[in-house]
């Protein structure tokens, strides 16, 4: 493959790509859990980001680094244990400083091991390619995997609850205002509506992401037919 690493225009994709053309959960679906289950709010939301980017770059970096000198036969336990060792120190600095968000977030920081996104990209692309270019690709993965999440979790606290990071932004109803909270969006189905109408949004406006339908193969009895 192509040595990204010596690439400006390569650079460039594999940090910008993954924002919207390439976006790992509006365009792959990928790493659709944790959007569903830790985007109640803005805060939890974006410490989610910020350990899993922070894990997809270091990964990232490591396993580059160490890429030709790992058998074939063993690669997916190496990276594996890489990623689970950076995340139990995620998780560990989560607890050390962000108390109180950590144990909104459960067991889902420690999920970030099974995560599509961090393992697909250590496989895809980081054992090809040079560390300059896994750490932009790990930081591109990163921040698309952001912006989506930062979405959600915007649109569910706003009008889940009327806040942002916990401050008051719509005047609620119950302290005289008009505005009245949407209990669904306190829930988790909420997400896969606001997902799925980032995606439509996203495709809408570009339209090159929309998959082409392939035509049903024929039965040999239609095909019989058509060549009379």
């Amino acid at each position: 493959m192509t040595d990204v690493a010596r690439n400006p225009a390569g650079e460039e994709r594999a940090l910008l790509h993954p924002l919207l053309d390439e976006n790992p959960i509006a365009v792959q679906i990928l790493g659709v859990c944790s959007a569903l289950a830790v985007t109640k709010t803005l805060e939890t939301a974006l410490v989610m980001c910020l350990a899993l980017t922070c894990v997809l770059v270091a990964s990232n970096t490591s396993i580059s680094a160490i890429r030709r000198v790992v058998p074939r036969d063993v690669r997916l336990i190496v990276q594996i244990t890489i990623i689970a060792s950076l995340v139990i120190v995620a998780d560990q600095v989560l607890q050390a400083f962000f108390f109180e968000t950590s144990k909104k977030l459960s067991v889902f920081v420690g999920l970030i091991v099974t995560n599509c996104i961090v393992l697909g990209r250590a496989e895809a692309f980081a054992m090809h390619h040079g560390v300059r270019a896994s750490v932009l690709d790990g930081l591109g993965n990163g921040l698309g995997y952001s912006l989506v999440l930062a979405f959600v979790g915007t649109v569910r606290e706003l009008l889940g609850a009327g806040t942002l990071l916990g401050h008051g932004v719509l005047p609620l109803a119950r302290d005289g205002g008009w505005f009245r909270p949407v209990d669904l969006m306190q829930s988790a189905p909420s997400a896969f509506f606001v997902i799925g109408f980032a995606i439509w949004g996203l495709r809408s406006w570009r339209t090159a992401q929309v998959e082409r339908r392939e035509p049903l193969p024929l039965e040999p009895e239609e095909a019989g037919e058509g060549r009379r």
